[in-house]
């Protein structure tokens, strides 16, 4: 079974449901904090995060962001993020409801492979308990971490990218490195999974061009691989070449 699309033809309204898991402390929490800040202010809500006495992601952030289509349908892109700890699983089962497509944020070191393999077998599990079919929901990877000591090399990378049908994105989250290539990986595999089942571009004449362009237009894209597609807005008052 596939996630319900949430396609609202009286309100008219799409909502684009994209969570991101994995193991504690791989950086999914780092991963929205970024999109955040560089989400232009009119268009993100409130960054939620409920923090548990170990300073740890306990539920969710969540990222609204909105706009319209020409045809007139307002859309939402809301981002979650899953708690990472061991004893949380119900909350991720919880937050995973829904989710349109996954990004799962693995430790790149050899060191955490093993919880890397642990955690996607969890979110496997997760998925059948929520009804959704594993070969359907799209996931994206990201390898974060790219700096530090014992990571798979980029042959190791490319190697995993060739052996599963999941787009793999190489990122030092918390130097910004990858983030947004993530999103707009994730966004691009929701995309085609909704179009595919609701038939987005005939329906409602949403096509993938404009539903990524219109949320990259209010992102600041600048120093990312996303810049040349979609140029950063220059700040107000600045000269023009």
């Amino acid at each position: 079974m596939h996630a319900t699309v949430q396609l609202n033809h009286a309100q008219r309204e799409l909502t684009v449901k994209i969570v991101y898991y994995g193991p504690g402390l791989s950086g999914k929490t780092t991963n929205l904090q970024l999109i955040h800040q560089r989400t232009l202010p009119d268009v993100r809500g409130r960054l939620l995060t409920v923090e548990t006495h170990d300073d740890r992601t306990l539920f969710f952030d969540l990222l609204p962001v909105f706009f319209s289509t020409a045809s007139g349908f307002k859309v939402k892109v809301k981002l979650f993020t899953v708690p990472g700890q061991v004893i949380h699983n119900a909350t991720r089962r919880i937050v995973l409801q829904g989710a349109d497509a996954v990004a799962f944020i693995a430790d790149s070191r050899r060191s955490a492979a093993p919880e890397n393999n642990a955690y996607w077998k969890n979110l496997v599990e997760n998925m059948r308990e929520n009804a959704l079919d594993p070969a359907q929901v799209p996931v994206v990877i990201q390898y974060n971490k790219r700096d530090l000591p014992d990571t798979k090399t980029d042959a190791e990378i490319e190697e995993t990218r060739k052996k599963g049908k999941e787009p793999v994105v190489g990122a030092i989250a918390i130097r910004g490195v990858g983030v947004l290539e993530t999103l707009f990986a994730v966004l691009q595999v929701a995309f085609r999974s909704i179009d595919a089942r609701a038939g987005l571009s005939k329906n409602i004449g949403l096509t993938e061009k404009e539903f990524l362009t219109q949320v990259f237009n209010n992102i600041d894209t600048s120093g990312t691989e996303l810049e040349k597609l979609f140029p950063p807005k220059k700040a107000q008052g600045s000269a023009t070449p």
